[in-house]
């Protein structure tokens, strides 16, 4: 149903892949409408309990913001600096949608991930790479800045490791992305798909309310005074625990088997 992103199913992972390979994934306002309403159709499923993000193909995961539709925004007239616009635009919408989709994400990089790709594999909460990846925020290299990602970006890298990336604009291994915070984990290419589907179907059995109630809390005290991020996490802490499945995990380790999770 979309021209530019496929979204499967199958052992409650939902799999959503950026499909414009001959443009190295690149992201249109069309692919960003699409893949925003693939993320809805994840977060309302049931039967989803993880989704994976990667891209078409070996090239790119994400070469970032399509130009041509960047010109064409430029063209039409529209003010940048118009809040309501900003809020309106393709860009906001989707890095302000990650926080409140309920569910992990897990990014596989079997290509490149440049610009604002960066900043969207970023955007997840696991990032699983193939070795012989590129990262880079290459922005400045034509007078630009990597304004649409900095705010993702800044949340994983500490300011120095940041700024190199920014003021350079080079291109860095999967491994030294590992290394400043962009990246969880670096396997070899032939082992990227064997290693992500182990690992969503491991975070799959897990319970779906406890990993959305702890996922939502996780961005709800970011940025808060401790006293408040305590006081939001135990109440939390207490509502969960009175939740079926943490009866139901509580009973299950009691009886050496495993927890029959139904998100409730």
């Amino acid at each position: 149903m979309y021209e530019t992103v496929l979204y499967t199913v199958d052992e409650r992972i939902a799999r959503i892949t950026l499909n414009r390979p001959d443009a190295r994934n690149a992201l249109s306002d069309r692919m960003i409408d699409e893949l925003l309403d693939a993320f809805e159709r994840a977060r309302n499923d049931d039967g989803v309990r993880v989704i994976v993000l990667t891209g078409a193909g070996e090239r790119a995961f994400c070469a970032g913001a399509d130009l041509g539709g960047l010109g064409a925004q430029q063209a039409d007239g529209r003010s940048v600096a118009d809040p309501a616009a900003i809020r309106e635009s393709a860009p906001f919408r989707l890095f302000t949608a990650f926080p409140k989709l309920g569910k992990p994400v897990i990014a596989r990089l079997a290509g490149h991930a440049v610009a604002g790709g960066l900043g969207l594999a970023a955007a997840c909460d696991l990032v699983v790479a193939a070795d012989d990846v590129k990262l880079a925020t290459p922005e400045v290299n034509v007078g630009l800045w990597p304004m649409m990602i900095m705010a993702i970006i800044n949340r994983n890298v500490v300011p120095k490791q940041a700024f190199k990336l920014y003021y350079t604009g080079a291109r860095i291994t999967a491994a030294e992305g590992r290394e400043i915070g962009l990246v969880t984990e670096v396997v070899p290419r032939d082992e990227l798909d064997a290693r992500v589907d182990g690992l969503a179907r491991t975070i799959a059995a897990k319970s779906p309310l406890g990993l959305r109630r702890g996922r939502d809390a996780f961005f709800a005290i970011e940025g808060r005074p401790l006293e408040e991020q305590v006081e939001h996490l135990l109440g939390e802490l207490v509502e969960l625990a009175g939740s079926e499945d943490a009866r139901e995990g509580v009973t299950a380790f009691l009886e050496n088997r495993a927890p029959d999770f139904r998100g409730r």
